[in-house]
């Protein structure tokens, strides 16, 4: 069963346009914990819900995609491209746009041979095998067989404890609720540097409501989405998102 939320601009087909390459890519999960604080979460771990995915996937159709020379954070001044669809598949928001081929040619470059792609197979593999799997230690033996996927037993561990820093975040908010609470920007950029290669995404958001300020996993339950940034996996705070030309 896969349960789909899609949305789109329909933009005018111009064969040819030097301009305007298209790409595709998973810009971020929902009800997942990310691997890592993103920028402005002041060190908290976040979950951005499916309910506030669902709600704020207009606010990214047209959104403008940045990238940084360096690719190891958001940087607003400098578009490469434009964000044209988005759609919840499972726990993935995938979106799909264009790219400004003609002004940003390393882009399409760098995404051209990062090798997204077969970073893309074996995240998927491991993730199909994880919700087949009753133990994350039987996901990590499954995984080492996976070329691409090097380091990711360490992630494993990571996740298990982040799943149950989740468990217990979840508890404290049934027992204590803080709602209504308002955030500025988080961006899902990290600091952290980490094994992954390849490129990947990150959101940034505005007006975030939080389920509990207190908690020690935040809990997204409001966002408008402003924008997403082409970087390396090693900076994303969700370390398996991807970006692919179509």
């Amino acid at each position: 069963m896969i349960d789909l939320r899609s949305m789109a601009v329909a933009m005018p087909e111009v064969v040819g346009h030097p301009n305007r390459t298209p790409f595709q890519g998973v810009l971020t999960m929902v009800d997942v914990p990310s691997q890592r604080a993103p920028s402005g979460a002041k060190g908290h771990l976040v979950v951005l819900t499916k309910r506030a995915a669902e709600a704020a996937l207009p606010s990214l159709l047209g959104m403008g995609v940045d990238y940084s020379p360096t690719f190891d954070r958001h940087d607003v001044r400098c578009k490469v491209g434009v964000i044209t669809r988005a759609e919840i598949v499972g726990r993935n928001v995938e979106l799909g746009g264009y790219l400004f081929a003609r002004d940003f040619p390393e882009i399409v470059e760098e995404i051209a041979k990062s090798g997204s792609s077969a970073g893309r197979r074996s995240i998927e593999s491991c993730q199909e095998r994880f919700s087949q799997s009753n133990t994350l230690h039987g996901v990590a033996r499954d995984c080492e067989r996976i070329p691409q996927m090097e380091g990711l037993r360490s992630s494993l561990r990571a996740a298990a404890g982040q799943i149950l820093n989740l468990a217990e975040a979840l508890r404290a908010k049934n027992k204590q609720k803080q709602s209504g609470t308002l955030m500025s920007a988080i961006r899902a950029e990290t600091a952290i540097v980490a094994e992954a290669k390849g490129l990947g995404m990150s959101y940034e958001v505005t007006g975030v409501q939080l389920a509990d300020a207190r908690a020690r996993v935040w809990m997204l339950e409001k966002v408008t989405f402003t924008g997403a940034a082409i970087l390396r996996r090693n900076k994303a705070a969700y370390r398996d998102t991807w970006i692919e030309l179509e």
